[in-house]
């Protein structure tokens, strides 16, 4: 009697973590979705002669700050325009979210429960995928340098986290809402996974 009870009595709380799973999924899914809107990265460089320094915030769909004045100071180190960074993947950033958005429905709804840690594995894609992407353009674009530019400065990578130095720039650069929305609608996705292995919820 008292196993026919215990059993009556989880069945609920089980089918409940279910629409938990769902919630957290959706909340997600609205943070990724959202983040189409915000800043994602924030740059400063520092000079003598720009004492309040110049910024640059990159988005996944642009580029907003001092973005001439940036431009015309990286010509005269042979830097290609800003503009011309990572062009393709600003033109199809929506287009890439809508396939990540797909893929979570996907594996929220059909994945068996054990696969359930799928959810944070498909949702790190999106921040990591960020991450590599944006040290590949700063590796490229210090390390093509126009030979025949005004001024001569050996190759570098400008720094993604924290302090550096471009010739006679220092240089600071931080992760901004976009990104740290992406990273809390991670950590949704790997409670979800947890919540769906533990009760099951899901196709099996």
């Amino acid at each position: 009697m008292s196993s026919v009870s215990s059993h009556s009595t989880a069945a609920p709380r089980s089918a409940d973590f279910g629409w938990v799973v769902y919630g957290l999924v959706a909340a997600a899914i609205a943070l990724f979705v959202h983040s189409l809107r915000e800043p994602w990265w924030f740059f400063r460089l520092y000079a003598p002669q720009y004492p309040r320094g110049l910024t640059l915030i990159i988005s996944l769909k642009g580029l907003s700050g001092d973005v001439n004045e940036i431009d015309m100071l990286n010509h005269y180190i042979g830097m290609a325009h800003l503009d011309e960074a990572a062009s393709f993947e600003r033109q199809y950033a929506q287009y890439g979210v809508g396939a990540l958005v797909v893929g979570l429905i996907l594996v929220a709804v059909f994945a068996k429960p054990a696969r359930s840690w799928w959810l944070a594995a498909v949702g790190a894609l999106f921040p990591l995928g960020f991450l590599a992407d944006s040290l590949f353009w700063l590796y490229r674009f210090g390390h093509t340098l126009d030979a025949t530019a005004p001024l001569r400065i050996p190759s570098f990578t400008p720094q993604l986290f924290g302090n550096g130095t471009i010739g006679q720039f220092m240089t600071f650069a931080r992760p901004e809402r976009g990104f740290w929305f992406v990273i809390v609608g991670v950590v949704l996705l790997g409670a979800a996974g947890i919540l769906r292995t533990r009760s099951g919820s899901g196709a099996r």
